[in-house]
C-alpha cells in the first residue's frame, strides 16, 4: 500500500513541477519518474538543510514538488532547454 501512495506522491508532484516549470505535464508516467526522483532530491535536500515538514501527505507533497522543481531546473541548465513561459 505504501509503494501505491508514493507513486501517487510522486504523480501529484511531477504534475505540480510540469505545470509549474513548463507549462503542461509529462504524462503520467513522465509525472510519476519526475515525482519519485524530485522526492528522492527534495528529502535529500530537506534534511540537508535540517528542515522537516512532519508526516503527512500534504508535506510529503511539498518536499517531493520542491525537488522536482530542483530536478528540472537542473535538467535544463544542463541540456540548455528553456520552458515556454
Amino acid at each position: 500500500m505504501e509503494l501505491i501512495w508514493f507513486l501517487i506522491v510522486g504523480a501529484i508532484a511531477g504534475w505540480l513541477a510540469g505545470q509549474f516549470m513548463k507549462g503542461s505535464g509529462f504524462g503520467l508516467l513522465g509525472d510519476i519518474v519526475v515525482g519519485v526522483i524530485g522526492a528522492f532530491l527534495g528529502g535529500y535536500l530537506f534534511r540537508l538543510a535540517g528542515v522537516n515538514l512532519g508526516g503527512g501527505l500534504i508535506g510529503a507533497i511539498v518536499v517531493a514538488f520542491i525537488g522536482a522543481i530542483v530536478l528540472l531546473f537542473l535538467v535544463r541548465l544542463i541540456s540548455g532547454r528553456r520552458g515556454r513561459r
